[in-house]
C-alpha cells in the first residue's frame, strides 16, 4: 500500500506474494484483496480527493460506474470455480503487465491539461471504468488501466489519481460483499493487509511523498508476468488432472 499510494498499485504485487508463498488459495485471492485493502484504500482516496481538483460530475460518474462494475463482477466471480479464477486472473495480469510496460517505455499518450470530461469522452470514460471495476473483482488493480484511459481521453494524468483512488475506495467495500457472503476470502490475510496497509499509506502520503519509481515499475512488471504465468500454469495442471481423473473413471 506504500507503493499503491505513490501510483504503482498493489493488487498485482500482493497477488504475487500470495501465490509465491502459498499464503492464500487461488480462488480466495480476489476476495481477500478486496476485503483487506478497503480501509487503506479509503484513506488514500481521502488524501487525493482533498488535494487534486477534478470536475465533480466527471468524478462522480467515473466512481459510480466503477462501483457498479464491481458489484456485477463480484456477483459472478465469487461463484466461479478455482480453475476459472486462475485463468481470469492470469489473463488480466498479463494485460496489466503490458500496460505498465508501455507506460514505463512512454509508449502511451501523455494526456492533456483538462480536468473534466464531457460528451462522448465522458460516456467512453464511464463505460471503460465500469469494465475496470469489474476486473478488480478478479484481483487486478484499477491503477494502470485508469491511468491509460485518462491519458487517452486527453485529461491531465494527475486527474487519474483522485479518479482511481476514489473508484477503489467506493467499489472495494461493495465488491467485497458477495465474496464475504460466499466465504471466498481469507480473513487472516485480509486483516494483515489492513493492518499493514494503513501505516503504508500514511508513510507514503506524509513522509516520503515521492520516489524515483522507474526501476520499481519494471520490477513490478516482471513480478506480475511471473504471477500470471504461475496462475495459468496452475489452471493447465488442474485441467490435466481433471481429464486424467475422468479418463480413469
Amino acid at each position: 500500500m506504500f507503493f499503491d499510494t505513490l501510483g504503482i498499485g498493489s493488487f498485482a504485487t500482493t497477488s504475487s506474494i500470495f501465490k509465491f508463498w502459498g499464503l492464500v488459495r487461488d480462488e480466495e485471492i480476489p476476495g481477500t484483496l478486496l476485503v483487506g485493502q478497503t480501509p487503506p484504500s479509503v484513506l488514500e482516496a481521502f488524501f487525493y480527493l482533498a488535494i487534486i481538483p477534478v470536475d465533480l460530475l466527471t468524478l462522480i460518474l467515473m466512481i459510480a460506474s466503477a462501483t457498479a462494475g464491481a458489484w456485477l463482477g463480484a456477483g459472478v466471480v465469487s461463484q466461479w470455480p478455482r480453475r476459472k479464477i486462475q485463468i481470469g486472473m492470469g489473463s488480466a495480469l498479463l494485460l496489466t503487465a503490458m500496460l505498465m510496460a508501455m507506460r514505463a517505455l512512454n509508449w502511451l499518450p501523455l494526456g492533456g491539461e483538462v480536468l473534466a470530461l464531457s460528451g462522448a469522452k465522458l460516456v467512453i470514460g464511464v463505460g471503460f471504468n465500469m469494465v475496470f471495476g469489474a476486473l478488480m473483482t478478479l484481483g487486478v488493480g484499477i491503477f494502470a488501466p485508469c491511468m491509460v484511459l485518462v491519458s487517452l481521453l486527453g485529461m491531465n494524468p494527475i486527474a487519474a489519481f483522485p479518479i482511481m483512488m476514489g473508484s477503489a475506495a467506493f467499489l472495494m467495500p461493495v465488491g467485497s460483499v458477495p465474496f464475504i457472503r460466499a466465504r471466498r476470502y481469507n480473513l487472516k490475510a485480509a486483516l494483515g493487509l489492513t493492518l499493514g496497509g494503513i501505516p503504508g499509506v500514511l508513510i507514503a502520503a506524509f513522509i516520503v511523498k515521492s520516489l524515483p519509481l522507474a526501476a520499481i515499475r519494471w520490477l513490478v512488471v516482471a513480478v506480475v508476468i511471473y504471477t500470471a504465468s504461475m496462475m495459468l500454469r496452475s489452471a493447465a495442471i488442474e485441467r490435466r488432472s481433471a481429464a486424467m481423473a475422468s479418463a480413469n473413471s
